[in-house]
Formats: structure tokens, C-alpha cells, sequence
């Protein structure tokens, strides 16, 4: 079994770090006027437009975050309007701003360069206002089209070793990556932004899932071949990264689809060449499943971290009472949120802090973190600036809800250093990074522990940015050089693997 010779995800994750990883060629370059096309568009295929901007659901926006909605004995069925909710404000276009070199469209997450590599789709039972069928979400149009007429809802059902999720929802939401969208500029490091981008996107569909009671949970467990030839993918330039099952009100169980046929459907070239990137391709194989019984046993191998006992002084978080919560509505905050360009160096309060982390590590409904809320990844932070908090370093304690102190002092200059030298994270009020215990989780999970860890930690990290952005925050993602943030939080951090790096603070006026 591939996913078990997890020498791959070593191979490469060492080989695509910053700085000289042996998978990259330092002699590449990158022209933002060269970028490919940003969206995937169906040339021959008539759409069904989406009608997103209808009446907010009220929910502010740090209660959309925070909460989720369990599937229960009281049916949920996401109808068509409800459905055109969940993938606008998940990946759908949400700003449209004008430049010298022309428009360009923001998105409803976060994506590195700005490159929108990850693509949805719906493949869905008989709803109200939508024929059963597999869709894919235009987020140009925005609109469905429909790649096979149907309910095929059992074929996912199948690929994911019988999921009770997938077999009792209404919907599911399929998450790709086209490769070379976001290669053309990260070459073989793509393959982490995939997971860091589908990750922010996925924070969101969780999010406006809970807001309209729609009960979500994000699934990695599936035979991959299934799930990209049902989306009719071409796996040279695509590949399915995840799934979400919507909703509880199907009494579909274990009901096989129909016989997946092959489909070749013209779609508008995305760029006049494309550059392949082996490193890509080969850890996606590496971390595939190829059938039922491996993707069972898989998830059954998810377990629970173990608890971590602070040793240092602990600070315990003070988010906002319930009736001081900020009431900003998640539509109106995804709508406003962007990756900031600069900070001041003001202070945050350590209550806009603590409702930052309290909100964003709540727990995420996934398949890979078992059943008890467990977790991959611990919440390691720089304070430059936060009011209430001392400057330092600290790791977040879930168990006791408070930050534990490493070591006080100012480290804006490492900061700085940690973030590839940036400005940015310097001059940030404080600096979020996901760290994981790597060769457990691959011990545990195989390769596919690699997907499941950049995942987790990206999810929590668009929850970050929209918590801090409904507290009129900045926020933004950056990159890293591992080997020395890991070395920066030693001895506590010793043997664990950076995943994700967010900067919070005051956004300066421009």
C-alpha cells in the first residue's frame, strides 16, 4: 500500500522547504501577466445561475465560526437557495476591483498568490429547485452546470468505505486542485497549497453550512479514482482533495449509483503551456486509497492526541463575554475580508486575541481527527503587540483554555526572519503557527497524514481570518522557513513540523 511508505511525504516535505529545497528550482520564474485563466469554465454547457445574494441568515459571524450544526432525526435538506449560499460565500467571487493591467475578482477565501487553484462540485440527490445530478460551481457566473444527469450520491458513498455522513446527506461538496494554476508560480510546493487553500475555503463552507442549520463535515477518507472519475478529471492537471457532505435528511444508506461512463467535456484552456511538476503528482499517489476497505481502515486509525500537560505559567484566555460579542454577520465578514498588504505596530487587546484563538480551534467535524475532537497540530505564537500580554512566546493549551509562556521578550525581528524576512509578520500584532508532530501523524495516518495535518491546519487558520476580520482586524497567511521556526520554539517544539504561519494585528492606513 502506498500511503504506507511514508519515506514519500518525508521525500517531499524536505525537498519543497524554504530555503533551497531540493525539489525546487531556484532558477524559476514567474510573471503575474502570464497568469492562467483563474477560473474553469464549462465552453459548452448551460448554466443555471445561482442566486446568492438573497437575505442574510443574521448569524454573527464569531457564532458561525465557533458552532456547527449536528446531523439529527429531524430532517435538513439544503434547497437551492441555500446551496447558492454555501459555495458563493465559499469560493465565490465577492469583489471585483479594477487595475491598470485590469480586473481583478477576490474570492470568498483566502488562496497563496492570489492563483484561485481549487475548484467545487456538487453531486447531489432530487432537491428543492435542483435536479439530482453532478454539478460543477462556475464561480465566473456564477452558476451550476451539470456534468451528468442523476444521483450519483452512492457512488460516494462507496469511495468513502460507507461513511454515515456521506450516506445520510442530501449533498456533497467536492473540493479539487488543478495543478498548474498554482504551479505556474509555487512549483512542486503547490501540492501544500492545495491543502492550505481548499483548507480556508472549507473554514468558510463550514461556517455558512451552521449558519443556514445545515449539518457539515469535512471527509479526507475516499478512494480517490472514484471520486476524480465521477468529476470527470483529467489527474495529470487535477485531483480531488476532499469532500463535505451536506445536510441529513436522505434515506439513501449504501443505495449503489448508477455506472460511472467516462465524460469528456470541453472546458477553455487555462494557459497556452503548462510546466509539470513530478514532486506534485507523486505525493498525491503516494497518498492515495485505492479501495473501500483501506479508506475504512484509514479512518479508523484516526486517534485522539494525546493531552499535553503545561509546565509554565499559564495565562488563561479572556475572549468576550456572550453579550460583547462583536455581532458583525458572516456574510457582511467574508464579503470584507482580504489578506492584509501591511500592519501598524498597535496593539490588540488580549480579548480580541483569546476570542481569536478561542473561536478558530473550537473543533473541526473531520473524519481524520476521530470522534472525540482530537487534534494534529498545536498552536505555538509570537506576541508582538497584544495589550494585556506580555511580548513572548507561547503555545496555546486547549485543555486548560490558556496560553502557556515559553519565553518573554520582544521577537519582532524573529518574527520578521521566520516569515521568508518579511515586513509583514514583524510588524504584525501577533504571529499564529500550526505545528504538527509529523512522523506520528504519518506513523498513524500514512501519507495521507501529510494531506489530513495541512488541512486541519489550514481550516483553523480561515477561521482565523474571519474571526479577525469580525473584529475589524487584519489578518493574512504566510510562508516560512521550517527547519528554523521549528528550531525557534525548541526545546517544547522538538521533532514537530510547521504547517501553517497567520499574522493578526492592526491593519495601517494606507
Amino acid at each position: 500500500m502506498p500511503n504506507r511508505d511514508t519515506q514519500a511525504a518525508w521525500h517531499y516535505h524536505n525537498g519543497t522547504k524554504h530555503p533551497d529545497g531540493f525539489l525546487m528550482d531556484p532558477w524559476h520564474s514567474y510573471d503575474p501577466m502570464d497568469n492562467p485563466l483563474l477560473f474553469k469554465i464549462y465552453s459548452e454547457l448551460d448554466p443555471i445561475p445561482l442566486s446568492p445574494d438573497s437575505s442574510p441568515t443574521g448569524m454573527p459571524a464569531l457564532e458561525a465560526i465557533s458552532s456547527s450544526v449536528e446531523p439529527s432525526a429531524k430532517a435538513q435538506v439544503p434547497n437551492f437557495m441555500t446551496l447558492s449560499k454555501i459555495l458563493h460565500y465559499s469560493a465565490g467571487v465577492t469583489k471585483r476591483i479594477d487595475y491598470p493591467w485590469g480586473e481583478m475578482a477576490f474570492r470568498a477565501a483566502a488562496c497563496t498568490g492570489a492563483l484561485f487553484h481549487i475548484e467545487l462540485y456538487l453531486v447531489c440527490g432530487e432537491l428543492p429547485g435542483l435536479k439530482a445530478g453532478v454539478y460543477h460551481f462556475d464561480a465566473h457566473y456564477p452558476a451550476l452546470k451539470q456534468l451528468r444527469k442523476g444521483d450519483y450520491r452512492g457512488v460516494l458513498v462507496k469511495a468513502s468505505g460507507n461513511h454515515s455522513a456521506v450516506a445520510g446527506a442530501d449533498a456533497v461538496i467536492c473540493y479539487t486542485d488543478v495543478f498548474w494554476r498554482n504551479a505556474c508560480k509555487y512549483q512542486a510546493r503547490e501540492y501544500r497549497h492545495s491543502y492550505w487553500d481548499s483548507g480556508t475555503i472549507l473554514a468558510n463552507t463550514l461556517a455558512v453550512s451552521s449558519a443556514n442549520q445545515i449539518s457539515s463535515q469535512v471527509v479526507m477518507g475516499f478512494v480517490d479514482s472514484t471520486v476524480d472519475n465521477l468529476l470527470g478529471l483529467d489527474v495529470d492537471k487535477e485531483v480531488s482533495l476532499a469532500m463535505v457532505p451536506l445536510g441529513c435528511g436522505s434515506e439513501l444508506a449504501a443505495v449503489p449509483g448508477p455506472e460511472i461512463k467516462p465524460i469528456s467535456l470541453e472546458t477553455l484552456p487555462i494557459s497556452d503551456h503548462e510546466t509539470d511538476f513530478p514532486p506534485v503528482r507523486e505525493m498525491h499517489e503516494a497518498s492515495s486509497l485505492s479501495d473501500g476497505d483501506e479508506v475504512t481502515a484509514w479512518r479508523n486509525s484516526a486517534q485522539t492526541r494525546e493531552t499535553q500537560i503545561p509546565s509554565g505559567r499559564l495565562i488563561p484566555l479572556d475572549p468576550f463575554p456572550v453579550d460583547e460579542m462583536p455581532q458583525d454577520g458572516l456574510e457582511t465578514v467574508i464579503s470584507r475580508r482580504g489578506s492584509s498588504r501591511q500592519f501598524s505596530h498597535d496593539s490588540i487587546s488580549f480579548r480580541q486575541l483569546s476570542t481569536v484563538l478561542q473561536t478558530s480551534t473550537e473543533g473541526i467535524p473531520a473524519d481524520f481527527l476521530g470522534s472525540n475532537g482530537g487534534t494534529l497540530n498545536d498552536v505555538y505564537i509570537i506576541a508582538n503587540a497584544v495589550e494585556g500580554l506580555a511580548s513572548g512566546t507561547y503555545v496555546l493549551s486547549r485543555e486548560s483554555q490558556a496560553l502557556e509562556l515559553l519565553d518573554e521578550g520582544d521577537f519582532r525581528h524573529e518574527a520578521g526572519y521566520l516569515g521568508l524576512r518579511q515586513a509583514l509578520p514583524a510588524d504584525a500584532s501577533v504571529n499564529i503557527y500550526f505545528m504538527v508532530e509529523l512522523n506520528r501523524t504519518l506513523e498513524t495516518l500514512g501519507n495521507r497524514g501529510y494531506r489530513a495535518a495541512q488541512m486541519e491546519a489550514s481550516i483553523m487558520a480561515g477561521k482565523i481570518y474571519l474571526a479577525s476580520y469580525a473584529q475589524r482586524l487584519g489578518a493574512t497567511g504566510l510562508t516560512f522557513y521550517e527547519d528554523s521556526v521549528t528550531q525557534f520554539f525548541s526545546p517544547h517544539a522538538k521533532d514537530k513540523s510547521v504547517m501553517f504561519l497567520m499574522a493578526v494585528g492592526k491593519r495601517a492606513r494606507q
